[in-house]
């Protein structure tokens, strides 16, 4: 299991982000990332923390996947290392892996709705992640399925530029040389802050995925669509609603993302020799500038 997914799944699964989103404002269960960190842990013992744990484990081996390819090769085609073909690249990357990110996201939403405040859910829709899915295909189909995938496109694939855009222009500012001391703090903190970036660019457009792919949990379904969905979310909430869960997000993210773009850098760079070191790590000289960068791959935003 890579570090990556190591930290996602000691992270991402603290479920608070979810259920902070999707609360519904008139009868709030919680005051907070805090609050409603105990109140999981209190109602619904440690293991509530890792409720849906089972569809990111499954998939994100296949989402690194496409994303390495996808960043890669699109970075080979456009054939000049410039921050601009850096979103470009990261941004068809993530278009494509969205194909794998909106079930998986699909399903751990709904199996971490499911039970809320209940050590023992009386009513359990769904026995894991797999199961949830083909539950919901068998009520919905396919279009069931993808529930949320144009918010998903719609977060996903600026989401991605600007995280890879973020990781070349920090990199290429802080500079990193194989003899540098502080190589790897500059690592972490470029990764760190190129994950921050990306969700800060985009969370309006989580919330209202995580709503809409949430919706019908209890058998009703609220929002007829997107655009629905946002005017209702105004309305009852005003537009604060967009940061809902913001704070458990970043604190995530920083971690995640700097473990990420640390670790694969370090690897691809030593895999490739330490003769190639100096061109992998030279930020100032883009002639120099080889693949370790175009290559590194963010976690599922």
């Amino acid at each position: 299991m890579s570090v990556e997914k190591v930290v996602y799944l000691i992270t991402e699964e603290f479920l608070s982000q979810v259920r902070l989103q999707v609360q519904s404002v008139d009868k709030p269960l919680y005051r907070g990332t805090y609050h409603c960190f105990q109140s999981i842990i209190r109602q619904e013992t440690v293991f509530g923390l890792y409720k849906g744990i089972g569809s990111p484990m499954m998939g994100l081996t296949f989402i690194n996947a496409i994303v390495f390819g996808v960043q890669g090769n699109t970075m080979r085609m456009l054939g000049q290392d410039t921050p601009m073909n850096q979103f470009l690249a990261g941004a068809a990357a993530g278009a494509i892996q969205c194909v794998i990110c909106c079930p998986m996201e699909l399903a751990k939403t709904r199996m971490q709705m499911q039970g809320t405040g209940e050590k023992k859910s009386s009513r359990k829709l769904y026995k894991n992640s797999l199961d949830c899915l083909a539950r919901i295909y068998n009520r919905e189909g396919l279009r069931g399925v993808n529930r949320g995938m144009v918010t998903t496109l719609i977060r996903e694939t600026p989401g991605f530029g600007v995280y890879f855009l973020a990781y070349d222009v920090m990199t290429r500012s802080l500079g990193c040389e194989p003899d540098d001391r502080y190589m790897i703090p500059k690592l972490l903190f470029a990764g760190g802050m190129a994950g921050i970036a990306s969700w800060l660019s985009t969370y309006p457009v989580d919330v209202i995925k995580s709503r809409l792919q949430a919706d019908g949990v209890g058998g009703v379904n609220q929002y007829s669509g997107i655009a629905d969905c946002v005017r209702q979310s105004i309305r009852r909430e005003g537009y604060m609603v967009f940061t809902r869960g913001l704070t458990s997000t970043l604190l995530r993210a920083f971690p995640v993302n700097a473990t990420t773009f640390a670790t694969v850098t370090l690897i691809l760079m030593y895999a490739r020799g330490v003769e190639e070191g100096p061109k992998d790590c030279e930020q100032a000289q883009p002639s120099h500038h080889t693949q370790i960068q175009q290559q590194a791959q963010p976690s599922s935003l």
